[in-house]
């Protein structure tokens, strides 16, 4: 079941890419429901999938980086 949140998650930031805002939104509810090691895989999805969306970057601050 949890992989399914992860996956649903993915799906949910990629239809609301087009907007900031409701990324922002989308990626700190992500954030708040999944464990650990799917915090962890989502930052590395994040990384590849705001690459050429600079608009998204502003979101990236939620994720905070791993010491």
């Amino acid at each position: 079941m949890a992989r399914a949140i992860f996956e649903y998650t993915k799906t949910v930031l990629k239809k609301v890419s087009f907007n900031a805002e409701l990324f922002c939104k989308e990626l700190e509810k992500a954030l708040n429901r999944l464990l650990p090691y799917e915090i962890d895989e989502l930052k590395i999805w994040l990384q590849q999938f705001t690459a050429n969306k600079p608009e998204l970057y502003v979101c990236m601050s939620l994720v905070k980086p791993k010491r």
